[in-house]
């Protein structure tokens, strides 16, 4: 028995066939074209759903579909989600017309987090929190091995709560959000800085003087060669990226959190900096938490929505 798992991103859509252990048997991509009408994305959602239908190498158990923006599970509508242009579409009701298969809809960076959690990083554990250090700061919250939406199925926007009154201007008009300080653009934008205000600095020999070649591995590359203006911005960095962190887990108090986007990729050494901070700040209580980087990578969306009918059942 396997089960389909559909992740909608704002360029392309993945569809694949999971089985019971996670893994991915089947996979298809097509762009998403978010400028169409609904009913045109949809069709092809469809369209996808019945390809992977047909390549399985066995019967199918149910299908899962993550969508970016608010999404409301127990309706199986989007409520919306500006990059697609939905406003709540009755996403499940349209699918099930033709597909006549238990669906399940959530979030997409929580169906992340719940892949994450299954079978990935955080696996074994009930409560986690996955959070994605890229362009932006998103992230998932597993309590007892479901995800938490919320009163109003928009929770889990970690990169979204105030560290900074008044402090540096997010994507999303308000300033001082965790995100305008931890993501991976933030980080551009302060090695970037550095860059222009110390112009002997190893960083601007790693990209040959273009402050166009800087990217979130940068400043983490110079720090590496020894370079203290880099080394003042990846320590800045890290000092934010845990003040976040260090909120998150008294709050929610998790077994596990797990760090990914691109910022993950400098691993082991990016964790031991997050622990260091951790002993010195975290209370007490929360000083047991784990601190992991993602496994599944860009798979976790899709292999976490084919895994929504399975919510809090233990592995």
């Amino acid at each position: 028995m396997y089960k389909i798992g559909i992740d909608i991103g704002g360029t392309n859509i993945v569809g694949a066939v999971v089985d019971m252990n996670g893994e991915i048997v089947v996979k298809k991509t097509i762009p998403t074209l978010s400028e169409r009408d609904n009913g045109l994305i949809i069709a092809d959602i469809i369209a996808l759903c019945k390809s992977l239908v047909g390549d399985s190498p066995s019967d199918i158990k149910s299908i899962g579909i993550g969508s970016p923006g608010i999404v409301n599970p127990e309706k199986g509508t989007v409520v919306n989600a500006a990059n697609l242009g939905f406003d709540d579409v009755p996403l499940l009701k349209m699918i099930n017309v033709e597909l006549d298969y238990p669906l399940h809809i959530g979030n997409d960076a929580n169906c992340a987090a719940l892949g994450e959690s299954v079978f990935g990083a955080a696996k074994g554990s009930r409560h986690s929190v996955t959070v994605t250090l890229g362009t932006g700061v998103g992230g998932g919250v597993i309590i007892d091995g479901s995800i938490y939406s919320g009163a109003f199925f928009g929770a889990g926007e970690v990169g979204h709560h105030i560290i900074c009154i008044g402090g540096e201007l997010c994507g999303c008009g308000m300033k001082g959000c965790w995100e305008a300080y931890a993501s991976a653009n933030a980080l551009i934008r302060d090695t970037i800085k550095a860059a222009k205000d110390n112009p002997l600095s190893h960083i601007n020999q790693l990209i040959d003087n273009d402050l166009e070649g800087v990217c979130a591995k940068t400043a983490f590359d110079a720090a590496l060669a020894g370079d203290d203006v880099a080394i003042a911005v990846v320590e800045r960095y890290i000092d934010y990226l845990c003040a976040g962190l260090i909120n998150i887990i008294n709050i929610l108090e998790p077994q596990v959190v797990v760090i990914g986007g691109g910022v993950s990729g400098q691993g082991d050494g990016l964790i031991e900096a997050i622990e260091a901070r951790m002993d010195k700040f975290a209370l007490l209580g929360e000083r047991n938490v784990k601190f992991v980087v993602a496994k599944l990578g860009n798979d976790a969306g899709v292999i976490g929505a084919a895994q929504l009918a399975e919510q809090g059942v233990l592995k």
